[in-house]
């Protein structure tokens, strides 16, 4: 899954269980999935930042191996 579309499932979830429309089961459940989510996002952006830092140090683009 693109790190849009976790994004954008992330933000439903939340949109969600701010509105209190789920039970309490089900917001465990959906907050389960959001922390998976965020957690997969953050490494995301975290292989982001380190591959624009490698290249702006370089001075070149490289390309980038997790």
């Amino acid at each position: 899954m693109k790190f849009e579309d976790k994004l954008k499932k992330l933000e439903q979830l939340v949109s969600k269980m701010e509105a209190g429309e789920l039970s309490l089961d089900d917001m465990i459940t959906a907050f389960e999935e959001g922390r998976r989510l965020a957690d997969e996002c953050q490494q995301s952006l975290d292989s982001i930042r380190l591959r624009i830092e490698k290249v702006t140090k370089a001075g070149e683009v490289e390309e980038f191996k997790a």
